[in-house]
């Protein structure tokens, strides 16, 4: 698809918690006006978008159902079978019901919500009260887990004055599993916050015990976006198949509004970045995707279902080139093992082990280090009150699988040389995993003159030499290398000799190699 040229937004309001900037992909809906304001005050949200509609409880799910409206939080459930559950358990219920609006991301890769409750919180609330009135709730319950967050929050509240149903906003403990459906009911009900690990739905018994309508930020302000423009007029952008626009947060730091089907590629070199030596789709419970399938990946679900990936909570990390993808993993292993609940055997001891056994394996614990840590996966599947030691299992495997080199030279000792720098980023600063043996003399670097050539002459443009150098040798729009000398980083060098053996044209050298 051809997009429009990309539109640069206003910088995050400035705090000392993470906070991103913004940018969109063509014309932005969720983060419409934010180009000229930093903030969406009512007067400036009704001016931008204009009045919200009233809906019937029928009306909204049709319209739920005409847009294919899916959570947004990372199940990706379709909102209209929630709505229509939340319906039938009101009737049981004596027309007791409530809404709940999930504003914990949980972990520092995602930032989207926080960047719509900052700056466009009225849209979250127009979509919370568009269901609410709909369904006859009695409340609508915002639960937060950040300071600056929770302020935006409760002034935009204030803007709007009294309002029926009842609206409040809770600030609740930051850890992975707050946003978790029960933890976040039993969080805005007074409780600890944690995962029931009962298996009830929050339709049928859930904010004090009552059916309640549960989705994440994006979600209800994409519906308020809808009910305003309609079913035709919400298709206007995306796939037929996935209509309208998401929000990504790329590297931990910047969220961007794109519609489905934008080249996954495009949205990296839209915020100054390239595949790398891949890219996690999807957060912490998500899956990596290789360079090349990164080049040829649509920010879809029926694209990404080709490489075993989904959008998740809409998390985007690059791994790039100068850090260590082993040391990031048992970086983020430690993390997930220290959020989780603690209720349950696979939390308390698995991931633990999981994360000890997978730092053993990375400094150099050899081959049975490595297996041991796919025997500690099994241990924690599908056995957990929540679905996170599942989550945190499946990144673990989507790891080793992507970078099988990086982790088996680990295991034999050698290391990469590279440190790890964070790219995956994490909370609580828990110590960098050590990615090489026992601190040995700096190599000598390669000479600066030291670089990739290209002989016109010879070059077929056949394109292997860019699968194989990534990063290094980019394919202009015909197919060609772009370039014909190209810097050659000392750590690439080995991987730029195999393209010179390779090429099929004979049309490759380095210069200043040994």
């Amino acid at each position: 698809m051809t997009a429009p040229a990309p539109t640069q937004l206003l910088p995050a309001l400035a705090e000392t918690e993470p906070v991103p900037t913004l940018a969109s992909f063509g014309p932005p809906r969720l983060l419409a006006g934010l180009d000229e304001i930093p903030r969406m005050d009512r007067v400036a949200h009704l001016s931008r978008h204009g009045s919200l509609p009233q809906l019937t409880p029928q009306e909204l799910v049709a319209l739920a159902e005409d847009i294919d409206l899916r959570g947004r939080g990372g199940a990706g459930f379709p909102f209209a079978r929630k709505l229509t559950a939340v319906i039938d358990g009101m009737k049981r219920a004596d027309g007791k019901g409530a809404v709940v609006v999930n504003g914990s991301e949980g972990e520092p890769s995602c930032l989207k919500d926080t960047a719509l409750l900052l700056h466009a919180p009225h849209l979250v609330l127009d979509g919370a009260l568009l269901a609410a009135d709909a369904l006859g709730a009695q409340e609508v319950a915002l639960g937060v887990t950040r300071t600056d967050v929770l302020s935006s929050v409760q002034r935009a509240i204030d803007e709007r004055g009294p309002v029926r149903p009842t609206l409040r906003v809770t600030l609740l403990t930051e850890r992975f599993v707050t946003g978790e459906g029960s933890a976040m009911t039993n969080g805005l009900g007074g409780g600890p916050g944690l995962p029931s690990g009962r298996k009830i739905r929050s339709s049928e018994r859930g904010l004090n015990g009552v059916p309640t309508l549960l989705s994440n930020t994006e979600t209800y302000a994409q519906l308020a976006v809808a009910a305003r423009l309609g079913a035709l007029g919400y298709r206007t952008a995306g796939l037929p198949t996935e209509p309208g626009t998401l929000l990504l947060t790329v590297a931990g730091s910047r969220v961007v509004e794109v519609p489905y089907g934008v080249s996954l590629a495009r949205v990296l070199a839209l915020c100054g970045m390239d595949q790398g030596q891949g890219v996690l789709i999807g957060g912490y419970h998500g899956t990596f995707v290789s360079p090349a399938d990164a080049l040829t990946a649509n920010l879809s679900k029926e694209s990404l279902a080709e490489y075993n990936a989904v959008l998740g909570a809409g998390a985007v990390l690059p791994i790039p080139y100068d850090t260590c993808p082993a040391g990031e993993t048992v970086r983020v292993a430690q993390w997930m093992a220290a959020e989780s609940a603690g209720q349950c055997g696979p939390c308390v001891l698995g991931l633990p082990a999981l994360a000890d056994q997978l730092d053993r394996a990375v400094r150099g614990g050899g081959e049975a280090a490595l297996e041991a840590v796919q025997t500690r996966m099994r241990a924690v599947e599908k056995r957990g009150a929540c679905s996170h030691p599942d989550g945190t299992s499946r990144f673990v495997a989507s790891a080793l699988r992507s970078f099988p080199e990086e982790f088996e030279r680990h295991a034999k000792g050698f290391g990469c040389g590279r440190p790890v720098t964070g790219a995956l980023p994490v909370t609580g600063n828990p110590p960098l995993a050590v990615t090489s043996p026992a601190p040995t003399p700096a190599r000598p670097s390669a000479p600066p003159q030291e670089r990739l050539l290209i002989d016109w002459t010879l070059c077929r443009g056949h394109g292997l030499c860019a699968d194989v150098v990534p990063g290094v040798v980019k394919l202009g729009a015909d197919g060609y290398p772009q370039s014909a000398s190209m810097p050659l980083p000392a750590r690439m060098r080995r991987r730029a000799q195999l393209a010179v053996r390779r090429c099929p044209a004979l049309a490759m050298r380095v210069q200043g190699g040994n």
